[in-house]
């Protein structure tokens, strides 16, 4: 799935095309698997082109058909859905790849947004792609970049990581691996764990710049901005957020990545003062841009001299 839900824009939703006797036209289309991307939010968020390939395709194989006939409805398409996601790929592909064999007309939607990105479609593209059969992708809407363009924070390199570990242990260790990417960095969160989340990425990041864009599209739409403990601090006080959830994180400071030598040990040695040595290393390594090693290193020398 994209991360981000496809229900409708909630108050003053306008009523469906099917509503009003409208559908959508399909056109002539060609064999062949088409990766369709969908609304992640606001239904009018849809292009002409993608209506009309899921009305003219043979099948629309979709992550949740509860969630996607709601779209389907709205402009009056009557294509058949077929479940397809992380639970019964496996047996799914065998037959996918047949009906494509056989000349079918295939449009894969995710829940929401473009699919691919957090769904197991890639596994039937590559296999689609392995075979030779024809494949083409009708772009549209996408969490990672609604988020990015909106946290007002560096696009030029950007690195998606999805879902972190849901534990603090695993979590750190990964935002610590993550710590010297030289871009901005995407993640998807749950509501319920968004809270620690960003403690985790304070502790490990330091006070990098951040954002925290809410129900992207949606009625609700909300981005907040500030230092990476800032925003831990909010999220640690305020009501529990709700819908769906982009963390946008800056990256590392240039002029950060330069530490090394004594600057490196009065860097460590100051975190020491504060915090465990693991915690030191992960916070020093995410300021400096050393290879963790090399800091390791040097944290267990410091501790060791009287």
């Amino acid at each position: 799935m994209s991360g981000m839900s496809s229900a409708p824009p909630a108050p003053g939703r306008a009523p469906s095309y099917a509503a009003f006797g409208l559908r959508a036209e399909a056109e002539p289309l060609s064999p062949g698997l088409h990766i369709v991307a969908t609304p992640i939010g606001n239904l009018k968020d849809i292009s002409f082109r993608a209506l009309s390939t899921l009305a003219a395709a043979d099948v629309v194989l979709a992550e949740d058909t509860r969630t996607s006939k709601t779209l389907l409805a709205h402009y009056g398409i009557a294509t058949p859905l077929l479940p397809y996601h992380e639970h019964n790929a496996a047996q799914m592909r065998p037959k996918i790849l047949d009906k494509l064999r056989q000349g079918g007309k295939l449009a894969l939607i995710s829940d929401a947004g473009t699919p691919l990105v957090s769904d197991p479609g890639y596994k039937l593209v590559a296999e689609v792609v392995a075979e030779g059969l024809p494949v083409t992708g009708i772009p549209g809407a996408s969490a990672v970049l609604a988020a990015l363009v909106l946290a007002g924070l560096p696009t030029d390199r950007f690195f998606f990581e999805g879902f972190l570990p849901p534990k603090s242990a695993g979590r750190k260790a990964r935002l610590t691996e993550l710590a010297a990417i030289p871009g901005t960095l995407v993640f998807f969160e749950s509501p319920r764990r968004l809270a620690e989340m960003l403690s985790d990425a304070a502790v490990v990041l330091g006070a990098r710049a951040g954002a925290v864009a809410r129900e992207l599209t949606k009625y609700y739409e909300n981005v907040r901005r500030g230092p990476l403990p800032d925003l831990a601090a909010h999220y640690a006080e305020a009501e529990e957020a709700r819908g769906e959830i982009v963390v946008v994180i800056g990256p590392p400071d240039a002029s950060a990545q330069a530490v090394q030598g004594d600057t490196l040990d009065e860097a460590l040695r100051m975190a020491l003062e504060k915090v465990s040595l693991k915690e030191a290393v992960a916070q020093v390594t995410a300021a400096s841009g050393q290879p963790r090693r090399v800091v390791y290193a040097r944290a267990l020398e410091l501790t060791r001299t009287p």
